[in-house]
């Protein structure tokens, strides 16, 4: 809410909050009640109190929470926290940073670019839902209109900062990319030991007699017992064996399959290995534990690592897009993915078959360097893929085709805004030809439904590439063009090739069109 020269926020919804305020209050009472009159912490009453008195405060917060702004700066704080001030002359920009919740649901929240460098984020206002874009709008206009008057901003452009744009942080798929890696690492070590286990235990021999006791584990033992009850688990729940008299054991966790195989009072056979229990043989079901081979750790290993490029390639694209504005769309991370994919056509089976790593033999050598070899090929063609493509200028000497008569040409191609031509923004395709260039909803045939554009009235301005406040709508490798629609500035989206395309034939029927002055607008600033 705007007063004069101050910006005034609160929060929109405040009648949840104040029964959790309600509810804290009630539980903060009855722990502290209880505590003082059975003075112990382990009690029912008291571990239920504190929550609700937590989450008290907590709404209490965001009750009371404020947000302010006026000639000096903005100020922000609670009842709960002290207030917090930023000198406008400290604020080198205002942008919006769109978050994202898990069903994909998109919260607005306005950053705060200061000169060092940080970013400060604002409490307040917040958008979730359309019903709060107008507000969260106003507010935002009116904030940046007081940094405009009392501040010195960057620029007048409002930097959207989306989940593809260059200012996005990239601690999450750092973190990802270690711990993925570690896993890898750890499971490759484990595929040399895996292996010997189960090798160990393939060859394992019946104890002979007189077999000293020390050397019994490497070897098999035989024992025979009696099974009191068994326990078959549901769901992920464990199923167990239990043995009469506890002997050799007291219990055994078995497969679900094993435990409803067993019934109380069946005599068995155990055969022991290194200590444990390894085969429960009866007379009519027979449990064996199984031994992971190096093969499936070597799989895992190799899953890991491949599933580490993911977060490693957005690493990557990001890097290199560095020099990049921050809300600048970064190139796709998708030809990375298919690299990835492809690597793992023959490097999973390599592992499987060959976990410890390919013999000497031609076969396997010959896979590996050949696989090797095409997946060197296709990270030189993913790198190509997503270097960062400057616009070329709208007037160029190159030749454009030039539509041929009574066949028309529909390229994919969509203004950002709704306009008369492009009301609700229905237009996917701008068709090009025998007729006046126009708008349509669908790729053709036929101009049905078609709006005329209208060429007088559009000044082309500066061709850029796609930003966060376009909208996910827009694909990455897109360029967008910014259009002066008789002072309205409007955006054109389409692939490089089609956008040039689409505006030399606007300016082909602007100069056909005719001959009036036109009149040039400049486009309105953002700041007041």
């Amino acid at each position: 809410m705007t007063e004069g020269e101050e910006v005034l926020c609160r929060p929109p919804r405040t009648q949840a909050l104040w029964v959790f305020v309600g509810l804290g209050a009630v539980g903060a009472v009855v722990a502290a009640g209880r505590l003082v009159y059975s003075g112990e912490w382990a009690d029912w009453w008291v571990g239920g109190g504190l929550p609700a008195a937590l989450l008290g405060v907590a709404s209490l917060h965001g009750i009371t929470l404020r947000v302010s702004a006026d000639a000096y700066g903005v100020h922000s704080g609670s009842r709960l926290r002290r207030r917090r001030s930023v000198p406008w002359h400290d604020v080198a920009d205002l942008r919006v940073h769109i978050q994202y919740g898990r069903y994909g649901e998109q919260y607005l929240r306005v950053d705060m670019l200061l000169r060092d460098g940080r970013t400060r984020r604002l409490p307040l206002p917040v958008s979730g839902s359309g019903t709060d874009l107008p507000d969260f709008d106003a507010t935002l206009d009116a904030l940046r209109a007081l940094h405009c008057r009392y501040g010195e901003p960057q620029s007048d452009h409002l930097a959207v900062i989306s989940r593809h744009t260059a200012g996005r942080g990239v601690a999450g798929p750092l973190v990802l990319c270690v711990l993925l890696l570690a896993g890898a690492g750890l499971a490759a070590w484990l595929v040399p030991v895996v292996g010997a286990t189960k090798e160990a235990w393939t060859s394992a021999v019946p104890c002979a007699a007189g077999t000293p006791s020390a050397e019994r584990g490497e070897c098999l033992t035989s024992l025979d017992s009696v099974i009191e009850r068994t326990e078959v688990g549901r769901g992920k729940q464990a199923s167990r064996l239990y043995f009469a008299g506890g002997r050799p054991l007291d219990r055994l966790t078995v497969s679900q399959e094993a435990a409803e195989g067993f019934r109380a009072g069946d005599r068995v056979e155990l055969t022991l290995w290194r200590g444990q229990v390894r085969v429960v043989a009866g007379e009519h079901h027979v449990w064996r534990e199984h031994f992971t081979g190096a093969d499936s750790v070597a799989v895992l290993a190799a899953l890991l690592a491949l599933g580490a490029g993911w977060p490693g390639a957005r690493l990557l694209v990001h890097r290199r897009g560095r020099r990049l504005a921050d809300d600048e769309v970064l190139p796709s991370v998708l030809p990375f993915l298919g690299v990835l994919v492809a690597t793992a056509l023959w490097l999973v089976p390599l592992c499987y078959l060959h976990p410890t790593g390919p013999p000497a033999s031609a076969g396997p050598l010959a896979w590996a360097a050949a696989g090797t070899a095409g997946t060197s090929g296709l990270l030189v063609l993913a790198w190509r893929a997503t270097r960062v493509r400057a616009p070329r200028p709208v007037a160029s000497d190159e030749a454009e085709p030039r539509e041929s008569t009574g066949e028309d040409v529909f390229l994919a191609a969509r203004f950002l805004e709704s306009t008369d031509y492009n009301p609700n923004r229905f237009g996917t395709h701008i068709v090009l030809g025998d007729g006046p260039p126009a708008v349509v909803p669908h790729p053709g045939p036929g101009r049905f439904a078609a709006r005329p554009i209208p060429v007088r009235r559009l000044t082309v301005g500066s061709v850029r590439r796609p930003r966060g406040g376009d909208g996910d709508t827009v694909p990455r490798g897109w360029h967008v063009a910014e259009i002066d629609d008789a002072g309205v500035p409007v955006r054109l989206a389409a692939a490089p090739g089609d956008l040039r395309r689409v505006l030399h034939a606007l300016d082909a029927a602007r100069a056909s069109a005719p001959a009036t002055r036109p009149v040039v607008h400049e486009l309105p600033r953002n700041c007041p």
